[in-house]
């Protein structure tokens, strides 16, 4: 089940909303988010409650054991077991082929792939689960004593298949005492219905786009249309997920929970490290406080420790070549901005800007295809094709030219352009304050038409 689904949207939600609501103690509530979280984890693949189930029984018990030996030796082993237990559930079911596939490749040999089906979210349950028992060993937080408490933070559906990666320390507070207010939930109620028009209008429209210029007519684009498919897939990867981010944002409020911003209008960046400081905000604080920091930070070894991290990083993305090579392209990307930093200091900000958006933009190819050859013959359409421009690329632009307009401006960060004292911004907040129930039933109206007639409705990020 997704979130840009009828039966989410019309049965699902509002099941689950009438139920919480009815309860009346926090713990009938926080019940309810457990029964409603397993349903929706459920409703693709049955099985795998069983995997997450095991996982979160693990690390729960473990973070008891580590916080009652806390500074002794029993603690660390403890630890070392969670972990252990954590990255090994993560590779058996997210790497175990492409581990067979490569000693096959090295070696000769004809071992069977298991072919294990990819659990759903496995790639965020994990690290929500490392992160509280890292948390609870370093001493940052209270161990929760109560199970049913603990598997509401791991499996609260707002954000358990696809983010954002909630950090304990973050709701500790709200899962034990939580008032909901009418202002929360309408405001709950507002962002999950801008997630929905960005998801279902905005990438699910540019997903077209994507198939039709980096499939159907891969092997006879021009540059212009390379260029012009590969960064459609930019907007639509920016949207869907962005899009999931902010309806997980917005369920989350609804049932009193306060997530973290997972985007900030990334496309506005001036350097790489600007760009990924504000694109999925919560991986990023992952591998910044567990893998960057521990490694050494900037306090020694700076240039290795970006690398690490962004190859890990690459990896965490998918079990293929082409996402340890887009790892290791911005790390690259991150250090050559590290050693030229100086020159970038009084480098015109538009200029700044525009090297951003090609790095980033042609990064997606690296992103996109899997398969080298592909990858190798998209690059060198990018920059070079004997075949002329077709007219399908003027047309699509006159096309989707008011598509486009709302793009852009949805891409530009008003709130950092504009204060919040200053008057446009004043006046744009009260006129989205009188007409934002005018906004929803529009933005609900037009997901709604245009999921009865799609076909193509998945979240990127959750084969990840």
């Amino acid at each position: 089940m997704v979130f840009s689904s009828l039966i989410f949207i019309f049965f699902f939600l509002p099941l689950s909303l009438f139920a919480y609501f009815l309860v009346p103690s926090m713990k009938g509530k926080n019940f309810i988010v457990l029964i409603f979280s397993l349903l929706f984890y459920a409703w693709g693949e049955p099985i795998w409650i069983i995997l997450l189930l095991f996982s979160s029984i693990v690390n729960y018990f473990m973070a008891l054991y580590i916080s009652s030996h806390r500074g002794n030796f029993q603690s660390k082993i403890a630890l070392i077991v969670s972990i252990a237990i954590n990255i090994g559930l993560l590779m058996t079911f997210k790497y175990a082929d492409f581990f067979v596939d490569n000693t096959n490749w090295l070696f000769g040999t004809a071992f069977t792939k298991p072919g294990i089906t990819l659990p759903l979210g496995i790639s965020f349950y994990t690290f929500l689960s490392l992160s509280y028992t890292l948390d609870v060993h370093r001493g940052h937080i209270q161990v929760q004593k109560s199970f049913l408490n603990f598997m509401v933070y791991v499996t609260m559906f707002p954000h358990l298949v696809a983010g954002p990666i909630v950090r304990y320390s973050e709701i500790q507070d709200t899962i034990n005492h939580r008032k909901t207010s009418w202002s929360m939930v309408w405001s709950g109620v507002n962002r999950f219905c801008l997630g929905l028009f960005k998801k279902v209008v905005i990438a699910n429209t540019a997903s077209i786009l994507v198939e039709k210029y980096l499939d159907m007519q891969f092997t006879n684009l021009s540059s212009p249309e390379a260029w012009f498919g590969i960064t459609l897939f930019s907007i639509q990867i920016y949207f869907d997920f962005s899009g999931y981010s902010d309806m997980a944002i917005g369920l989350g409020r609804i049932l009193g929970f306060n997530f973290l911003e997972n985007f900030r209008h990334p496309y506005a960046a001036t350097s790489v490290g600007d760009f990924y400081k504000r694109w999925h905000m919560s991986l990023g604080r992952f591998f910044r406080d567990y893998v960057y920091i521990p490694l050494g930070g900037n306090r020694k070894f700076q240039l290795r420790n970006i690398m690490i991290v962004w190859l890990l990083t690459g990896f965490w993305h998918g079990a293929s070549w082409n996402f340890v090579l887009w790892g290791a392209f911005f790390g690259c990307c991150m250090i050559l901005e590290k050693i030229l930093q100086r020159v970038l200091n009084i480098t015109p900000r538009f200029f700044k800007h525009s090297y951003t958006l090609i790095l980033i933009i042609f990064s997606r190819a690296i992103f996109y295809y899997v398969d080298f050859e592909k990858l190798k013959i998209f690059i060198k359409t990018l920059f070079h094709s004997e075949f002329p421009v077709s007219i399908n690329l003027k047309n699509d632009l006159l096309g989707y030219l008011f598509y486009f307009i709302v793009v852009v401006l949805l891409c530009i960060p008003w709130n950092e352009i504009f204060n919040a004292e200053h008057k446009v911004h004043k006046r744009a907040t009260k006129f989205y304050f009188y007409f934002a129930p005018v906004i929803n039933i529009l933005f609900l109206l037009l997901g709604t038409v245009l999921l009865i007639d799609d076909t193509y409705n998945p979240f990127i990020y959750f084969r990840f």
